[in-house]
C-alpha cells in the first residue's frame, strides 16, 4: 500500500460523516431558530394566534409527513442522492423564508425545509451506517446528533443578537441556505453507499468504494458478505418490502424496538425543553429578554454533553447509555418538578390595593400571582423592595399587555411609563426566587439526554434492520418521531395550563423511568456487530439456530463469504411454528432481547 494512503482514507470517512450530518446541523437550526425568529415575524405582521401556531408548526408537521416516504426515495435514487436534493430543499426554503412578503410565504418556507429534514432525519444515519468500519461505526452515527446540537445552538444565539433588529428574522431564517449549499458541494466528490451500490448491482462501484473507505485492497470477505445477503433478499420489491416486514417476526419485533426507543425520547419532552426554553424560564420568574439569553445556557450544555456520546456509544455500548441517560433526564425532570412546586406554593400575594377598580372584576379576586397570571386577561403588577417582593395586586391587562388597565402599572400618556414609579409589571410569569431551580433542572436535563436518548435512538435504529427494510424500517422510525415531537410541542403548553407546570413535568419523569425499564428489558446490545449479525439478535434462539445451521450448509455447498443466512431459507411453516409463542432470550452479546 502506497505511504499516505493510510492517512488519506481515514480522512474520507470523517469527511464522508462531516458532510452528510451538515444535514443535521439545519435539522437543528431550523427547528430552534423558530422560537426567536417568530417574536419580530410577530411584531412585522400583526399574527393571528392561528397563524402564529401554523408557522411554528409548519417544520414539524412537514417533517413528519415527509420522513414517512424518505425510505422509498431512499431506494430509488439512493442514500447520496436523496441527501444532495435535500440539501437543494433546504437551501430553496431558506431564500424563500428570507424574501418573504408575508407570513403565507414564511410558511410555504417552513413547509419546504420541513420536508429536507423528514428526509435527512432517517436517510443520513442509515448512510453513515452503511459506509462506516464497524469498530466505530456507533460514533460515527452519533456525529449526526451533536450536528443538531451544533444547528440548535446557533438558531438560539440568532435569535438573541438578533432580536432588537427590525428585519433581524429574515437574516435568522434565511442563513439556513447556505449550508444547504455547501452540503451539495461537498457531497459532488463523495461515494455512494456500497451496500446500495450492490443493490444496484454495481459491483465494480462498491469494491471501490470499499477499497477507498476500507483503508485495504482486499475487501472480498466484506464484499461477498453483502453481495449474499443482497442477492437472497431480491425477492422482496416495491410495496412486497412492506408486507415483509410486517410478516417476518424478527424484523416485525426489531421495528417495534425501534418506534419504541424514538417514541420514548420524545414523550420524556426534549421538544417542550427546547422549543418552549424560553417560555419554561420566564414561567419560573424571569423576564422574557433575560430568558431568549438563558435559553443559551441549555443548548450550548446539550451540544457540549453530545460529546460525552461520542464516547459512551462504543465504550459503555448502546443498551447502557441509552438507559443511563433516562434515568438520569427522570432525575433532572424531578428537580424541574421540586422548582415549579416550590414557586407555585410560594407564589407572591396578590391584594387589591390602589389598583382596585370601583368595580370589582374577576383579576381583583386572585389572592396570588400563579393564579393572576393563569387567566390571559389579568397581568401582576408589583413593586421590588430589597429584593423582595412587596405590594403586589391582580390588575385587568391592557390590549397591550406590556401595561394595566388602570392603577399604577398602567401607562402615563405623557410620559409612557407607569403611573406610579418603580413599578413592576407581568402578564405571562411571576417573579420567584426559585427560578434557579429551573435553569439547574434544564441544564442536568440536557446532560442526561445529550449523551444518550439523543443519538442512540437514531443509532440503534440505523443497526437493527437488515439490508433489504433498513431505508423503509428506518422511515417508519422517524415518523414516530416526529409525529410524537408534533404531540408534545403541540400540547405542551395546553398540559401546563390543564395539570401544571410541575405535575406536567413529572409526567414526563414517568415516561422516563418507563422507558429506562424498557431498553434494559427488551433492547439487544448492538455494539461491535455487523449489521448482518444484528439480525441474528431478534430472532428466537430456534431461529437462529437453524438460520446459522443453513449458513454453514450453503458455506460447504460452496456458497462462499461469510455473511448471515437470511431467514427467509426457513420455510413458513417453520418460522411460524418457531416463532409464534414470544418469550425471553439472551442474544449473542449475553443482552436480553424480545423474542
Amino acid at each position: 500500500m502506497p505511504e499516505g494512503e493510510k492517512e488519506k482514507n481515514p480522512c474520507i470517512i470523517y469527511f464522508l460523516t462531516i458532510s452528510a450530518t451538515l444535514g443535521g446541523l439545519l435539522f437543528g437550526y431550523d427547528t430552534g431558530i423558530i422560537s426567536g425568529a417568530i417574536i419580530l415575524i410577530n411584531d412585522e405582521f400583526g399574527l393571528t394566534s392561528g397563524m402564529h401556531q401554523l408557522i411554528v408548526a409548519s417544520t414539524v408537521g412537514s417533517a413528519a409527513i415527509f420522513s414517512l416516504f424518505s425510505g422509498i426515495v431512499a431506494d430509488a435514487i439512493g442514500r447520496k442522492g436523496t441527501i444532495m436534493v435535500s440539501a437543494v430543499i433546504f437551501t430553496i426554503g431558506g431564500v424563500c423564508m428570507g424574501v418573504a412578503a408575508g407570513p403565507e410565504m414564511i410558511i410555504l418556507g417552513r413547509f419546504i425545509v420541513g420536508a429536507a429534514i423528514g428526509f435527512v432525519s432517517s436517510v443520513v444515519p442509515v448512510y453513515i451506517s452503511e459506509c462506516a468500519p464497524i469498530s466505530i461505526r456507533g460514533l460515527l452515527i452519533t456525529m449526526n446528533q451533536l450536528f443538531i446540537t451544533i444547528g440548535i445552538v446557533i438558531s438560539s444565539v440568532f435569535a438573541g443578537a438578533f432580536q432588537g433588529f427590525d428585519g433581524g428574522w429574515r437574516i435568522m431564517l434565511g442563513a439556513g441556505a447556505l449550508p444547504g449549499v455547501i452540503q451539495f458541494i461537498f457531497f459532488l466528490g463523495l461515494p455512494e453507499s456500497p451496500r446500495y451500490q450492490l443493490m444496484k448491482s454495481q459491483e465494480a462501484k462498491a469494491e471501490k468504494t470499499l477499497k477507498q473507505i476500507r483503508n485495504k485492497d482486499d475487501v472480498k470477505e466484506e464484499l461477498s458478505e453483502m453481495k449474499r445477503q443482497i442477492e437472497e433478499e431480491k425477492m422482496s420489491k416495491g410495496w412486497a418490502i412492506w408486507q415483509r416486514i410486517f410478516t417476518t417476526p424478527h424484523i416485525r419485533k426489531a421495528l417495534f424496538i425501534g418506534c419504541m426507543l424514538q417514541l420514548f425520547q420524545q414523550f420524556c419532552g426534549i421538544n417542550a425543553v427546547i422549543y418552549y426554553s424560553s417560555t419554561i424560564l420566564m414561567s419560573a420568574g424571569f423576564s422574557s429578554k433575560l430568558a431568549i439569553w438563558l435559553a443559551v445556557v441549555p443548548t450550548t450544555i446539550n451540544f457540549l454533553a453530545t460529546f460525552i456520546g461520542l464516547w459512551a456509544v462504543e465504550s459503555l455500548g448502546r443498551k447502557l447509555a441509552l438507559a443511563l441517560s433516562f434515568l438520569a433526564i427522570g432525575g433532572a425532570l424531578l428537580v424541574l418538578t421540586a422548582g415549579f412546586l416550590l414557586a407555585q406554593l410560594n407564589s407572591p400575594e396578590a391584594k387589591a390595593t390602589n389598583d382596585a377598580l370601583s368595580i370589582v372584576t374577576l383579576c381583583n379576586k386572585y389572592p396570588t400571582c400563579h393564579e393572576c397570571i393563569s387567566n390571559g386577561h389579568c397581568g401582576y403588577c408589583y413593586r421590588i423592595v430589597k429584593s423582595e417582593i412587596k405590594e403586589g395586586s391582580c390588575v385587568n391587562s391592557s390590549a397591550e399587555a406590556a401595561w394595566a388597565m388602570s392603577g399604577r402599572c398602567s401607562k402615563n400618556n405623557s410620559t409612557k411609563k407607569f403611573m406610579v414609579p418603580d413599578m413592576s409589571y407581568t402578564y405571562n410569569f411571576c417573579p420567584s426566587e426559585y427560578g434557579w431551580l429551573a435553569v439547574l433542572g434544564m441544564v442536568l436535563y440536557v446532560l442526561g439526554f445529550a449523551p444518550g436518548a439523543g443519538p442512540m435512538p437514531w443509532t440503534i435504529n440505523a443497526e437493527i434492520y437488515p439490508q433489504w427494510g433498513r431505508s423503509i424500517a428506518n422511515s417508519l422510525a422517524a415518523v414516530t418521531n416526529w409525529t410524537c415531537n408534533v404531540i408534545v410541542s403541540y400540547f405542551f403548553l395546553t398540559l401546563t395550563m390543564t395539570i401544571t407546570a410541575w405535575g406536567t413535568f413529572l409526567l414526563f419523569c414517568g415516561v422516563c423511568i418507563v422507558g429506562a425499564i424498557f431498553v434494559l428489558a427488551y433492547v439487544p446490545e448492538t455494539k461491535d456487530k455487523s449489521l448482518e449479525e444484528v439480525e441474528l439478535l431478534f430472532m428466537t434462539e430456534a431461529v437462529r439456530k437453524e438460520t446459522l445451521a443453513n449458513r454453514q450448509k450453503k458455506e460447504e455447498e460452496g456458497g462462499g463469504g461469510g455473511g448471515v443466512a437470511s431467514p427467509d431459507n426457513l420455510t413458513e411453516t417453520d418460522l411460524a411454528k418457531k416463532t409464534t409463542e414470544p418469550s425471553f432470550t439472551l442474544g449473542a452479546s449475553g443482552s436480553t432481547a424480545l423474542t
